[in-house]
């Protein structure tokens, strides 16, 4: 039994590489994009809503808000580096993505 296990195990094609079907990777592309430009948006609007927070907070006299708003953009800040720095750990990890 095993060396017909074995005969079938080497008979398997060495790497199996993950490819998207003929025509879809225009399409993964721009949805990719449409993803990279929401997120980017989604920083700036944090970073906004974050220092609005703050000055409001300093304004109308509310110290716990002025507080929040600035964890607030310590908070986008970090997500930004873990945004820039993920990715490239994760290709560390998975190589060139064939298994």
């Amino acid at each position: 039994m095993t060396t017909r296990a074995t005969a079938l195990f080497t008979s398997l094609p060495g790497s199996i590489c993950p490819q998207a079907p003929p025509g879809a990777q225009q399409y993964a592309d721009q949805l990719m994009g449409y993803v990279l430009w929401g997120v980017g948006m989604l920083f700036v609007v944090g970073v906004v809503v974050g220092i609005g927070g703050a000055v409001a907070g300093r304004v109308f006299g509310m110290p716990h808000a002025s507080k929040a708003s600035v964890v607030a953009i310590v908070v986008v800040f970090v997500a930004v580096i873990g945004y820039l720095v993920l990715p490239g750990i994760v290709r560390a990890m998975t190589g060139s993505g064939c298994v």
